[in-house]
């Protein structure tokens, strides 16, 4: 019996396509960052490894199909990603920090020494040059930014308060000095 048999429904051809397209297209439509990479050349074991780093780092890596993928892209409105995808493509997807799938990526292709694995990518709905995601990578993260912000606004505060303490620790310098040559 075929698995549409048993249900008692026909089964139609491109319905798993169909899930397939679906399931990207949501994913690809709340997604703020993603690079196209090329898987060629990876073993199994390292496709796992890489697949658990960015798991870890809360980085999804999907392999896709092309044809796939493209439907997916033109329906989620992501029209010019669709050049890009293109031999064997995977995708690593991040939904919060634009800059987290290029930093991981372009370190794992240092590392594995193949910079011709990321073809592209997107940010923020910009569509990116490999190029660009390699910039984009030697990015300080988000909070790494926020943090040198919060710096550089606080540095001038202090300078103030400090100025402004200066003429009454210098008052209470002086009165002290005076206290100690007067007894």
């Amino acid at each position: 019996m075929s698995g549409g048999e048993q249900t008692g429904a026909p089964m139609r051809a491109g319905a798993g396509k169909q899930a397939v397209v679906a399931a990207l297209t949501e994913r690809l439509g709340r997604m703020r960052s993603l690079v196209v990479t090329d898987y060629r050349g990876l073993t199994v074991s390292d496709l796992q490894a890489l697949r658990s780093h960015l798991r870890e780092a809360g980085v999804d890596y999907l392999v896709v199909k092309n044809t796939l993928a493209r439907r997916a892209s033109e329906a989620a409105g992501l029209d010019g990603l669709a050049a890009e995808l293109t031999g064997p493509t995977a995708l690593a997807i991040h939904d919060e920090d634009p800059g987290l799938p290029a930093r991981l990526m372009a370190e794992y292709a240092r590392t594995a020494r193949r910079p011709e694995m990321i073809r592209g990518g997107l940010a923020e709905g910009r569509l990116l040059t490999a190029a660009e995601v390699r910039q984009l990578a030697d990015l300080p993260s988000r909070e790494v930014l926020m943090a040198e912000l919060l710096g550089t606004l606080e540095a001038p505060i202090s300078q103030l308060l400090s100025l402004m303490e200066a003429p009454m620790q210098a008052l209470v310098g002086l009165l002290e000095a005076k206290a100690q040559a007067a007894a």
